[in-house]
């Protein structure tokens, strides 16, 4: 049984909730919080596998709430946030960037029992409720080479990124911790909510020394630009432009990672670094064998430092990556691949 914790200061809210959980017989609500407070000793207490969390709520918000979760008791949560404007959006990704694992829009008009909410609300808690989680990057790092070494082609200047689950954490620290002034041109495909796309480009741009916005079709890629797929649409790269298409997901995903790999590997991948960050399924494997195929030099993040394995882990399973570096050290890995920086040791 997957047990589930509901924290929202709205009863109706906790009610509907209950009822829509209530479909799903492998899933149980063991407990409900009317604010951030309450969250928090329920947590310790019940050992949910699973907390559903707004942001908004007396006594102690959901940031405070989520702050403290991610200090005593790790454990997954997903932030239901009341609606995508810039406001709340940027609330859920600083959740987020505390340790909660993902955001879903409260459907307009109020918690409505439709389809298209329920099922996206039990495939995400399926799946958010197994998953290892940590409130810092610690634990026993295996010995890591010292040193990336200079394929032929000379410096690389794109840097193409895929991520899933727990993603829009990994890649803030990846731009905070990437120099601008290397000269990166980077395309990103995140598996996001629908809705909050714009909101997480901006929390980024906000964030980050880069420039990030959502692309649009026919950008270029640009040093210092960070290019983000919007929701729903596949990216890819034609000659030397972006390209978005509404073509049917590919491994159930909509932007896929895929995609935007196999297109880079397509065009001629020589100039390319490929970066498969922290995620659920296996979506941007085969992309990223293509893309070593092709010439690109390619990066998974660790399984001591990824939220979910199963996208870097199924890259290198394929025998698509060329290093695995934990989130702290990929930054200098790319800095040095882009030809700027000191070599990366």
């Amino acid at each position: 049984m997957i047990k589930v914790l509901l924290a929202d200061d709205a009863r109706l809210v906790r009610l509907l909730l209950r009822e829509m959980l209530a479909r799903d017989p492998q899933i149980v609500v063991v407990g409900e919080a009317a604010n951030g407070r309450e969250a928090v000793e329920l947590t310790r207490k019940l050992a949910p596998d699973l907390v559903i969390m707004d942001v908004v709520m007396p006594v102690m918000d959901g940031l405070a709430a989520v702050r403290e979760i991610m200090a005593t008791c790790p454990t997954p949560i997903l932030v239901l946030s009341a609606t995508c404007s810039p406001g709340d959006g940027k609330t859920a990704f600083q959740a987020i960037r505390m340790g909660a694992l993902d955001v879903m829009a409260k459907p307009e008009g109020g918690l409505q029992a439709s389809e298209d909410f329920i099922g996206p609300l039990l495939e995400k808690v399926r799946l958010l409720a197994g998953v290892r989680v940590m409130h810092h990057f610690g634990g026993r790092r295996r010995r890591e080479p010292s040193a990336v070494p200079r394929l032929p082609g000379g410096p690389r200047s794109l840097v193409a990124i895929g991520a899933s689950t727990g993603g829009p954490r990994a890649l803030l620290t990846l731009l905070q911790k990437l120099p601008v002034e290397c000269g990166a041109r980077i395309l990103v495909v995140q598996h996001i909510a629908k809705g909050f796309a714009p909101g997480f480009a901006r929390w980024l741009d906000q964030e980050s020394p880069f420039r990030v916005r959502l692309a649009h079709n026919g950008d270029q890629p640009e040093p210092g630009l960070v290019l983000v797929a919007p929701a729903d649409q596949h990216m890819e790269l034609r000659g030397g432009r972006v390209l978005l298409s509404g073509a049917p997901p590919v491994n159930s995903c909509r932007p896929s990672v895929d995609v935007l790999f196999r297109s880079l590997a397509e065009e001629g991948a020589a100039g390319v670094v490929g970066v498969l960050l922290t995620g659920m399924g296996q979506d941007g494997a085969a992309g990223m064998l293509a893309l070593k195929e092709a010439g690109a030099y390619n990066i998974v993040q660790d399984e001591a430092t990824s939220a979910v394995f199963g996208m870097p882990g199924a890259a290198i399973a394929r025998g698509a990556a060329h290093r695995t570096l934990s989130l702290e050290r990929i930054p200098a890995a790319v800095a040095a691949l882009v030809g700027t920086r000191e070599p990366f040791n």
